[in-house]
């Protein structure tokens, strides 16, 4: 017997435990499991086999594909893209016969980032806004607002616009790019890349 009605966006498979909070028009597919105490906001995806963790925050049109466990310390912001089978751990050195769960260690995804398909976020640490991480890649430390990271250990190798597109901007320095596609004009300075919005007309 389904356990959500049949026009639910909650597929029939999926386990939502009593207590969970899922934000208007956000779906969740089959053979989910999201624990009691996850706050998940509206409009999101949850793919296939995605499993949210009780102190897990997660925002507004946030996409989850197949296969990833967002455990609990983990925070998404809003528009935060998770690819296939990306992972996130919550302890630094994990051991079977050694209890750790009083030393989990915060990680926070800022809005707009993409997390590419088989990465890995190592816990404690913060992904800027808006940066990219490659598929494969495998984040050690934080990562800066627009970062394009590669590799692994993953590496800075340049710079994202918000719409997805790389920047023609060195690394360090300063310098300056627009975005082809909205306009937006992307300022480096120090090593800094922050966003200056293109008039609407």
């Amino acid at each position: 017997m389904d356990r959500h009605p049949i026009d639910s966006p909650i597929h029939a498979s999926a386990i939502v435990d009593a207590g969970a909070t899922l934000g208007p028009g956000t779906r969740v597919w089959h053979f989910a499991h999201i624990c009691a105490a996850a706050r998940i906001g509206a409009g999101c995806s949850l793919g296939q086999n995605v499993f949210v963790g009780n102190d897990v925050r997660i925002g507004d049109r946030v996409k989850i594909q197949n296969n990833v466990s967002v455990y609990d310390a983990v925070t998404l912001e809003d528009d935060v893209f998770c690819g296939p089978s990306m992972v996130f751990t919550n302890v630094h050195n994990p051991r079977a016969a050694v209890e750790r769960k009083n030393e989990y260690r915060r990680t926070l995804v800022k809005r707009g980032a993409t997390i590419g398909a088989n990465a890995t976020i190592v816990c404690g640490v913060t992904v800027g806004e808006y940066a990219f991480i490659g598929a494969g890649a495998v984040v050690t430390r934080d990562v800066p607002a627009f970062a394009l990271m590669a590799g692994v250990p993953a590496r800075q190798i340049g710079w994202m616009s918000r719409f997805g597109e790389r920047l023609p901007l060195r690394m360090k320095g300063s310098g300056e790019a627009r975005c082809p596609h909205t306009g937006d004009i992307y300022l480096l300075q120090g090593g800094v890349c922050t966003l200056v919005p293109h008039p609407q007309p």
